[in-house]
């Protein structure tokens, strides 16, 4: 099994287009949610409020790529 319980990484498709790694030009990536929480929404035990973001973690260099608004 691969990274993230995903057997191959994919591409992806941001705004309709064909997205590549911006440093590499890689079109292969594992995507992975990740929830952006601050330490006060972690005491008061709300973090299912704060704001989620898509990464496309690059499959052949790693960078990671972050967009808040959700992918097509």
């Amino acid at each position: 099994m691969g990274l993230f319980g995903q057997d191959e990484p994919e591409t992806a498709t941001i705004q309709g287009r064909p997205f590549k790694c911006q440093v590499c030009a890689h079109d292969r990536f594992w995507p992975k949610e990740a929830v952006m929480h601050s330490a006060a929404a972690s005491v008061m035990n709300v973090e299912w409020a704060s704001p989620h973001a898509t990464l496309l973690i690059c499959s052949a260099c790693g960078y990671v790529h972050w967009f808040l608004a959700e992918m097509e």
